[in-house]
């Protein structure tokens, strides 16, 4: 079972695991999360697509759950926060009730943003991190640290077979595109001709990691002994500025585009960048695609999106 399985991670892992042999059932409420980004995946018989919210209880037999649930970026978390802490809460606590009564692994996928504005670069996964708890980026960030706190409950009171990873900043395709996220941003804005938005001066990092390897180790966290139960980072160590991000992107794209500084949004973190060292020395795990690669993948993704959108502009509205 993949919980916000028709989201961006959700759907590449539904794919993955359908290829595997699995029968898969998708959870999603349709936030964030759209039935385009599974539509290829319903003829299948192995697959079977339900929409529930998991802030209400589930019940459902399944022997593995990937818990993927909650509005990813700020733009769709910030806008009802409340709904957001009660994903993160409530649906970690109904999804672990369901791997208790069920006797199934289950996977939390947890974020990079449990370190907050880190004041210790690399994260390593012993870094307890620098969060403001009562900011406007708090219902997801100390919204996924009590799931995380409450799969490490459940594992200890009672025994359940958890799996905790800490996802860095992924794209690729099914990328939501006015969803906020720098590389969805700064494509789309390319390929229309637009001014690239930076906020704050370019100078702040990220690490990116495209979306076929962090499924891949997603995979292999399901597939390890009961023992391992993380949290482990997951993410490409590889850091860049943002800036350097924006001039990778129209050397890809091409135009004319300029980029433009805006303020930086409040609690904006100022560096990302994963030790990945227990993934690669348990799961044997680490990206293999360069930013390059993966941003190819990304564009042709988008301007295919908007060549469709642009075939249907001409009909009567």
């Amino acid at each position: 079972m993949v919980t916000g399985g028709a989201g961006f991670l959700g759907s590449h892992l539904c794919e993955r695991l359908l290829n595997e042999g699995y029968d898969v059932l998708c959870i999603d409420n349709f936030y964030s999360g759209t039935k385009d980004n599974v539509a290829h995946l319903m003829g299948n018989p192995h697959f079977e697509l339900m929409r529930h919210d998991v802030t209400f209880p589930l019940y459902a037999e399944v022997d593995e759950i990937y818990n993927l649930a909650c509005p990813a970026s700020p733009v769709h978390y910030q806008r009802d926060p409340v709904q957001t802490t009660k994903t993160n809460v409530h649906g970690a606590i109904n999804m672990l009730g369901l791997a208790k009564r069920t006797k199934a692994k289950i996977l939390q996928a947890s974020t990079s943003e449990v370190y907050g504005d880190p004041e210790v670069h690399p994260q390593q996964e012993s870094y307890w991190g620098h969060v403001n708890p009562i900011g406007i980026r708090s219902c997801y960030d100390e919204g996924k640290r009590c799931a995380e706190t409450l799969f490490f409950d459940y594992h200890r009171q009672h025994n359940l077979d958890i799996k905790v990873i800490r996802i860095f900043n992924t794209y690729g395709p099914r990328m939501c595109p006015n969803d906020g996220r720098v590389v969805s941003n700064f494509i789309v804005q390319a390929l229309q001709g637009e001014d690239i938005t930076i906020y704050g001066d370019g100078s702040q990092t990220r690490s990116f990691c495209y979306v076929d390897d962090l499924i891949e180790g997603l995979v292999r966290m399901m597939a390890s002994p009961h023992k391992i139960t993380g949290p482990f980072n997951m993410g490409d160590p590889i850091e860049f500025t943002i800036r350097e991000l924006a001039e990778t992107v129209l050397k890809m794209v091409g135009g004319k585009s300029k980029q433009v500084c805006m303020p930086l949004p409040q609690d904006d973190p100022k560096q990302r960048q994963p030790d990945i060292s227990s993934a690669k020395q348990h799961l044997d795990w680490q990206p293999r695609f360069t930013l390059e690669s993966g941003l190819e993948k990304t564009i042709d993704y988008f301007k295919k999106k908007s060549k469709l959108v642009n075939a249907f502009d001409h009909l009567p509205k």
